[in-house]
């Protein structure tokens, strides 16, 4: 469990701090995913544009005389196909990971939901509801995770 979530008194049971600490895991599976998407996102457009250019530079340029060309030449070389494939496998590994960012996108923000709906039944007592508020901030501040409003 995290340090600061453990750190917290006796206003805040046990149940709920296991909800806040599964509220920052999947904040931080979050994150990690789209991490990782920007990044092949990034490779792709990258690779992408740099096979382009020596397409351009290899084919389009020297055989711009006839089509024909253009694609014999192509289909002759058998690295312009296996770097068409590369490309088009971080285009698909792109969009499994932008999938998987969304799901983990979903997950967290129905828990994150879930906690502010059942504020009042996990903060009950008047001395615990009163102080509510800096658990909000310690999970706002050490987390950025918004416990204030569904919205977000």
């Amino acid at each position: 469990m995290e340090s600061p979530i453990m750190m917290l008194d006796e206003r805040t049971d046990q149940a709920t701090r296991k909800m806040l600490q599964k509220v920052v895991e999947r904040k931080q599976k979050f994150d990690k995913l789209t991490f990782w998407h920007l990044m092949i996102m990034w490779g792709t457009i990258i690779i992408a544009f740099g096979y382009f250019i020596v397409l351009y530079y290899t084919l389009f340029k020297p055989y711009s005389y006839s089509f024909a060309t253009v694609f014999s030449v192509y289909v002759n070389n058998s690295n312009h196909l296996f770097m068409l494939m590369i490309v088009l496998g971080l285009f698909g590994l792109m969009n499994v990971f932008r999938q998987k960012r969304d799901k983990a996108e979903k997950e967290f923000h129905l828990l994150r939901c879930e906690i502010i709906d059942k504020s009042k039944d996990l903060w009950s007592n008047k001395d615990e509801w009163k102080n509510r508020h800096l658990v909000f901030e310690m999970m706002k501040k050490n987390y950025d995770i918004n416990l204030y409003h569904e919205n977000k």
